[in-house]
């Protein structure tokens, strides 16, 4: 299994722009479909969007569509999270997931469900 290591949480006003990188080891990279999750203080984790294998194809939770992209780069083993114009609820524990199955099918598979996952990264929004 991948092991994966967030990176790039901290404080930030709001309409701040961070970017969240999670790092990939112990496997093919490119053969896993990613996922970012969050999970805001005392609410359950939910998802913030999935990406491909290919990294073509992506979708996203409405709530961050037009502020929040996620891509990869598949020769650094790193996805990452950029998060533009952010808001007070966006703050939450960030978390980046990894689903192996994806590679039993086309590279432009949405991952639906997640492995591997990484520890965390604390986001947090001041108004």
């Amino acid at each position: 299994q991948v092991q994966l290591v967030e990176s790039g949480g901290g404080l930030v006003q709001a309409g701040d722009s961070l970017r969240l990188s999670c790092t990939a080891s112990g496997d093919t990279f490119s053969d896993y479909g990613m996922g970012w999750f969050r999970q805001p203080p005392g609410k359950a984790r939910e998802i913030v969007g999935a990406l491909s294998r290919s990294g073509t194809v992506i979708r996203y939770v409405d709530s961050v569509k037009g502020r929040f992209t996620i891509s990869r780069d598949n020769a650094k083993n790193t996805v990452y999270l950029q998060m533009n114009s952010l808001k007070p609820e966006d703050t939450a524990v960030y978390y980046c997931a990894a689903d192996s199955a994806a590679k039993y099918y086309s590279s432009t598979y949405l991952p639906t469900t997640f492995g591997s996952w990484g520890q965390g990264t604390q986001v947090t929004v001041s108004s």
